[in-house]
């Protein structure tokens, strides 16, 4: 599971957004009205980003806490951007970076992994900067032979 820490330079990055709680999760929603509209975005490559943003004092055992979640593609710059999409710029930073094989529905495994196991036997702690998902080529959406890679802010 665990692959790599990687260091990563910022990006720019355009796409939708919602609010939600693991409670009230509307990731489906999100992705179900980016997804029809990814094309007129004038991205780099064909990677899409999942990302949340949490609060820097978010309770991740707690269903109920809030936080932001993005659908995204990474471009070169702000220039054009379509309506009704916003810009998000992730900064730079250090990540650990592991690769869930397997149904999203199977993804908290990989998360009970991460912060159960890993994370607190790394000498690492999480860093308050956005946690996203890279979904690839190998990326399948609900199909038991999906890869993706999650990035976990660390310092």
């Amino acid at each position: 599971m665990f692959l790599r820490i990687q260091n990563i330079s910022s990006k720019k990055l355009i796409g939708l957004r919602l609010e939600m709680s693991l409670a009230e999760d509307r990731t489906m929603e999100l992705w179900r009205s980016f997804m029809p509209r990814r094309k007129e975005i004038n991205a780099l490559n064909t990677m899409l980003f999942s990302l949340q943003v949490y609060l820097q004092n978010h309770d991740h055992s707690n269903l109920s806490s809030h936080f932001t979640k993005w659908a995204l593609a990474e471009v070169e710059d702000f220039d054009n951007i379509p309506k009704e999409m916003q810009t998000f710029l992730l900064p730079e930073g250090k990540y650990a970076v592991f690769l869930h094989k397997g149904s999203p529905s199977e993804g908290y495994k990989t998360f009970q992994f991460i912060f159960g196991s890993w994370l607190p036997n790394s000498g690492y702690e999480i860093d308050n900067r956005p946690h996203f998902e890279i979904l690839g080529e190998k990326y399948k959406n609900n199909s038991p032979d999906s890869e993706e890679e999650i990035w976990v802010p660390i310092k």
